[in-house]
């Protein structure tokens, strides 16, 4: 396989990247609205609307500026170069703030009650399906593993044999939407099902990316120190999440 993968569309040739955001943004929308369907939803139509922009705008600037310091010596080099400025952005960075931007917009809307779980398994789907088109992207995309010498190591194109770490988040991304499927099924506090996710998938980040190349600060990155902090921000509701009833057995 050779990388990038390109993708044929008549006379367009897109970028397994752009194809596959685009497919991650279009199916996690749909799956929300299937979501809200089935569950209901704790927001009137214009609360609605405002929260949704939170989102959007905080998950927009927080996937940029934990792009920005996950090296910034080299963000300081490149502070005037709208193409590298421009160029990268954070799964982890987005969920930071989105959360922030939502939880600062449903303050000033006197908005109290959790809205979170509606989010859960949609962003578990999306951000699997936008995995597969990082991985197809090869190493212009920057979130493969370190040089490894096991059989399934992957040439993205520089003739080294590497850790495929986007297919490793896509791997454990199953099992924890079904455990989130599982976790919606019973009783639980609102709330709990979008916390469980992020604690889940924060977990898992801050462990695959030591098979990750990236400065680090004290033997962690950037991104694993957010995960660390955004853990230790859930630390008290760890009791009341990934409880094993024996009806999931």
């Amino acid at each position: 396989m050779h990388f990038p993968v390109y993708f044929q569309f008549g006379p367009v040739l897109a970028h397994p990247h752009w194809v596959f955001e685009s497919l991650a943004y279009l199916l996690g929308f749909r799956f929300y609205l299937w979501s809200r369907a089935r569950s209901g939803d704790v927001l009137t139509g214009a609360q609605r609307m405002w929260v949704v922009a939170a989102a959007i705008a905080g998950a927009a600037l927080g996937s940029k500026l934990l792009y920005w310091l996950e090296d910034p010596w080299l963000t300081l080099r490149n502070w005037n170069d709208p193409f590298y400025l421009m160029a990268g952005k954070t799964v982890v960075g987005g969920l930071i703030g989105g959360l922030i931007a939502v939880e600062w917009a449903k303050r000033r809307l006197g908005i109290f009650r959790r809205t979170g779980d509606l989010f859960a398994l949609p962003l578990a789907a999306g951000i699997a399906i936008g995995r597969v088109g990082c991985f197809l992207s090869g190493l212009g995309d920057e979130t493969y593993g370190v040089p490894t010498g096991l059989p399934w190591g992957v040439d993205f194109g520089d003739g080294m044999l590497r850790h495929p770490a986007q297919l490793y988040e896509i791997a454990w991304l199953g099992p924890l939407a079904y455990w989130l499927h599982q976790f919606a099924a019973r009783p639980h506090r609102e709330g709990d099902l979008f916390k469980t996710f992020m604690v889940g998938y924060l977990g898992f980040r801050l462990l695959v990316d030591f098979l990750k190349p990236g400065a680090r600060l004290a033997g962690l990155t950037m991104i694993q120190w957010a995960c660390v902090a955004m853990l230790i921000y859930y630390g008290r509701d760890l009791p009341y999440l990934f409880q094993i009833k024996e009806a999931d057995l």
